[in-house]
């Protein structure tokens, strides 16, 4: 397991986040699921906006 801090990802389009400590269960994202372990193709479970099209956020 990493030592970097968890990040948060946040959809341009809908607004949807993604934490990585907290993972995303209801899509299969157990916490603690890297960003970088997310597959290329992965999109946003909520419009579909692709992987690319997130940013990193601090809340």
């Amino acid at each position: 397991m990493s030592d970097e801090p968890f990040k948060t990802w946040q959809c341009r389009t809908c607004g949807y986040i993604y934490a990585e400590a907290d993972g995303d269960p209801g899509e299969g994202l157990p916490p603690g699921t890297r960003w970088s372990d997310l597959p290329a193709d992965w999109v946003c479970p909520l419009c579909g906006t692709r992987k690319a099209d997130f940013d990193m956020i601090e809340l």
